[in-house]
């Protein structure tokens, strides 16, 4: 079932509806207004595929907001610790270039719902695993991983197809408010789950829950087919070319690019690529801080006396309930000061969204080298200059989608999507919480075993991400250069 409206076909219409008019002297007749509001039925699909993000981004953090707690289960060094994380983010990865092929092939009201139900399967399934099956562990969290790469790749398309160009923005940012509030909700539960039961697994046994609800929800909400509201669509429903939601002009078939030839073309899309490199940097910077930040907050802790070494079964979570409280107020107010800088400055600006992402790389790393250096003195100073760090990442999310959105051919957008996912996780979080761990180990071993050291190697690798940050900082400012010219090649 192909979802998307041909373009090619705006010449044959016209040409069509100037032949009636001349033959009959008449213009065409005024298209009546539904009686069921458009508006109130998109505000619905839209709160559903919220809150299936807010599910989403709660499973992916619980392991992080109970890492101390898994890595004395399981007994894992850093390196493998950090393993877990970065076998979800592969998996993810892998699978977002085939769901994105679907999305823009087939149903994607079917496929969301298949991702649901898998990854909350799974999670649940997860929590039943036992101390001698960390592997099944590991293979669980590339499962989940999985079933939320058909979400993440899908969702922003319908969202897209809902709205036009100057209501995307506010509605996308809408959206991407739920990855830094279902983060800090993932840190958050998981912290207080394991203190109220004393066991970890119950962290697990949440979210498959809301994951039914929202499987209902997009049942019973959503509708079956959602089409492009292309200008093109518009004019051929009107005209009747287009009949029903199941008929699909024999021409546009013929016209269908392969799958290759869409990737040929993103590949040769400046603003595209060199985006996707200011994002995969991004992700590098967000995966490592997601993982490794309250196991990070808590060594400088002990360093520093405030709190005794974790020597009982159930650790102390309140650098995880802190730090995901951070993670939810930076996000909201970055995503939504992002989106309100954007549309502001375009006014003035065609390059602003890319710059804007620019400057707020630029200044999340320097926040972020800031906290590395003050954490062994200060731990007050640290979460500050952290919570500035993630403000300014969390103001590029909604942009950054945008610009793709603007810069790449409504048929194509699933494929740009899916294709942005894997190279942003390949290079970027699949990657940095195994390297940070790597890293870490690597200094330890070459030193005496202490909790100084234990603070220090961690400290030390993670000046890596602020590195990382500035070169996603330079990758925006070439976006600047190209953004106007690809714009108007998506929009012909």
């Amino acid at each position: 079932e192909h979802e998307d409206t041909n373009l090619l076909l705006q010449p044959l219409l016209e040409g069509r509806s100037q032949g009636a008019a001349a033959a009959d002297g008449t213009q065409c007749p005024s298209v009546a207004v539904p009686r069921n509001s458009p508006a109130r039925r998109d505000c619905l699909v839209v709160a559903v595929l919220c809150f299936g993000n807010l599910i989403n981004f709660i499973d992916w953090f619980i392991v992080p907001g109970i890492l101390l707690d898994i890595q004395k289960y399981f007994g894992l060094s850093d390196g493998k610790t950090g393993l877990l994380q970065t076998v979800f983010t592969l998996c993810y990865m892998l699978a977002a270039p085939i769901f994105g092929y679907l999305g823009d092939r087939y149903n994607r009201k079917i496929i969301l719902g298949a991702g649901i139900f898998f990854w909350s399967g799974v999670t649940l399934g997860s929590s039943f695993i036992t101390q001698s099956h960390y592997r099944i562990f590991v293979l669980s969290r590339g499962l989940v991983g999985i079933g939320s790469a058909s979400y993440s790749t899908i969702a922003p398309t319908i969202i897209a197809d809902l709205f036009e160009e100057g209501k995307r923005t506010t509605v996308l940012s809408i959206f991407y408010i739920f990855i830094p509030v279902g983060s800090g909700c993932g840190y958050m539960l998981a912290a207080g789950m394991a203190k109220s039961t004393g066991d970890w697994h119950w962290a697990f046994r949440v979210t498959p829950c809301m994951g039914g609800l929202a499987l209902l929800l997009l049942i019973l909400l959503i509708p079956h087919k959602i089409q492009r509201k292309t200008a093109a669509h518009r004019a051929l429903s009107i005209s009747g070319m287009i009949g029903g939601a199941d008929e699909k002009p024999d021409v546009y078939r013929a016209t269908r690019t392969s799958w290759c030839q869409d990737v040929g073309s993103l590949v040769r899309n400046c603003s595209f690529v060199c985006s996707s490199l200011g994002l995969t940097a991004m992700a590098f910077v967000t995966g490592a801080l997601g993982m490794w930040m309250p196991l990070f907050l808590y060594r400088a802790q002990v360093v520093q006396g405030l709190v005794p070494p974790c020597l009982q079964d159930s650790c102390n979570s309140s650098n995880s309930l802190i730090f995901g409280g951070i993670t939810i107020g930076t996000g909201i107010l970055g995503i939504i000061a992002g989106a309100e800088a954007a549309r502001r400055l375009r006014k003035i600006n065609n390059k602003a969204d890319p710059l804007i992402c620019a400057t707020s790389m630029f200044l999340s790393a320097l926040s972020l080298y800031i906290a590395l250096m003050v954490a062994q003195t200060n731990i007050l100073s640290t979460f500050i200059f952290i919570a500035f760090g993630e403000l300014f990442l969390s103001v590029n999310w909604a942009v950054v989608t945008d610009i793709l959105l603007y810069v790449v051919a409504p048929r194509r957008q699933s494929t740009a999507i899916a294709l942005q996912i894997l190279v942003s996780h390949l290079l970027g979080d699949a990657g940095s919480p195994y390297l940070i761990g790597a890293i870490s180990n690597a200094i330890q071993a070459r030193n005496v075993p202490s909790l100084q050291w234990s603070f220090r190697s961690m400290q030390y690798s993670f000046v890596t991400c602020a590195f990382v940050g500035v070169f996603g900082g330079g990758f925006f400012l070439l976006t600047s250069f190209y953004v106007e010219e690809d714009r108007k090649e998506a929009q012909r």
